[in-house]
């Protein structure tokens, strides 16, 4: 059997049409697969790989917190210095009242246990979350989500979620005293990367504090310096109660978490204890990798860098066909009101070297979020391609 015949028969599959690339190696912006070809990343593992892939600070801690140990123990009971650390550095450049970590294993995992905490501060039941929003796969995190195409056939999921309109001033009323947590994305993703108004943003905040909900922000894709900011809610002076993160917390490896203050974590703990919990979160091999992809994200500056070659891809991807270039440092969608079309051109980029993708939630645009480091060069190269498969695709 090759290797395609297995990648399709003895692994789940996730769509009837995967890319099917088969990649051997990857360094900083490119991949490259068996046949020799070369591609410009701009998908970073969905903005997973924020540093680039194999970053070597990131490699060279990966590979001396593996001569030390693994696995020890389930999250919680041992005193594991990478994960002290890394809770170390990371609250360290966060507000004052997201002074708590606690990691997981994925970003939706967090949002999971981001509910359960909201529900223990409060006691109240009612979630709300904004049309269009893509929080996870789970139950939890997929009843929260607006996309009802995702959810239809995996009813019932968790009772007594609203849902409003991102951006909508009107909508923020229905926040309520029986509402235990609204749930936002400060640049929605999925949705095709929809920037909203700072004053959406603070007055969700304000209609919070009034109403005792405690509002979350699920910053799984807008961290780590991939708008241009270090997190996306610098952008809009907002912090939340609860933040929620993952993708490129670990560095390339598996990783999520959720921040809180001291006080609201300690709720986890006692009635009943356990209140929530891990067997992998916090792995010292991730925390590590994590850690180190962190201090270069800030060393070398990459959320500027990220601000400068996103503005140079909107600058260059000018085209009949493009109707609109949307959002802030990497994060950026090219619109072209055509699903179709948005299909074919991305098929075309890949035919010819650069590696693009689409949104869930936005079939209509395609999403540009590749390394913060690729350089100007790389952006250059990779907006002919997109430019010439636009082109030929004007039909």
């Amino acid at each position: 059997m090759s290797l395609l015949e297995a990648f399709k028969d003895r692994l789940a599959q996730t769509s009837p049409t995967p890319l099917a690339l088969d990649i051997v190696q990857a360094e900083g912006c490119l991949l490259h697969d068996r046949s020799g070809r070369t591609y410009i990343d701009l998908v970073a593992g969905l903005a997973v790989c924020n540093v680039g892939h194999r970053h070597p600070a990131v490699v060279k801690a990966i590979k001396e917190q593996a001569d030390r140990y693994l696995h020890v123990i389930p999250y919680g009971e041992f005193l594991q210095e990478p994960q002290v650390h890394y809770a170390e550095r990371l609250t360290s450049m966060l507000p004052s009242s997201l002074n708590c970590v606690y990691f997981v294993n994925s970003g939706t995992e967090a949002i999971e246990a981001a509910l359960k905490l909201a529900k223990r501060i409060t006691g109240r039941t009612r979630l709300i979350a904004c049309r269009k929003s893509y929080h996870g796969s789970t139950h939890g995190s997929l009843s929260i989500t607006g996309n009802e195409e995702k959810k239809y056939r995996h009813r019932p999921l968790l009772p007594d979620v609203r849902f409003i309109r991102f951006n909508a001033m009107e909508d923020i009323i229905l926040i309520d005293n029986e509402t235990a947590a609204v749930v936002v994305e400060p640049v929605q993703g999925d949705a095709g990367v929809r920037v909203p108004d700072e004053a959406w943003l603070q007055a969700l905040r304000e209609r919070c504090d009034k109403t005792g909900a405690i509002m979350i922000f699920d910053e799984v894709q807008t961290g780590f310096g991939r708008t241009g900011r270090l997190f996306g809610m610098d952008h809009f002076g907002v912090v939340p109660d609860i933040l929620v993160l993952g993708k490129a917390l670990g560095g390339g490896l598996p990783m999520g978490a959720f921040v809180s203050s001291r006080e609201r974590m300690q709720l986890l703990t006692h009635q009943p204890a356990l209140g929530h919990i891990t067997t992998f979160g916090g792995h010292p091999l991730v925390c590590a990798a994590g850690l180190a992809a962190l201090e270069a994200l800030t060393a070398e500056e990459m959320p500027a860098h990220a601000t400068r070659m996103g503005a140079l891809f909107k600058e260059l991807l000018v085209h009949p066909l493009i109707k609109e270039v949307r959002g802030l440092g990497l994060m950026l969608a090219v619109e072209l009101g055509d699903a179709q079309r948005v299909q074919r051109v991305v098929h075309d980029c890949l035919d010819h070297g650069v590696l693009g993708f689409w949104f869930l939630s936005c079939p209509t645009a395609f999403r540009i979020a590749p390394p913060l480091i690729i350089s100007g060069s790389q952006v250059r190269q990779a907006c002919a391609t997109i430019l010439a498969a636009l082109s030929r695709n004007a039909t």
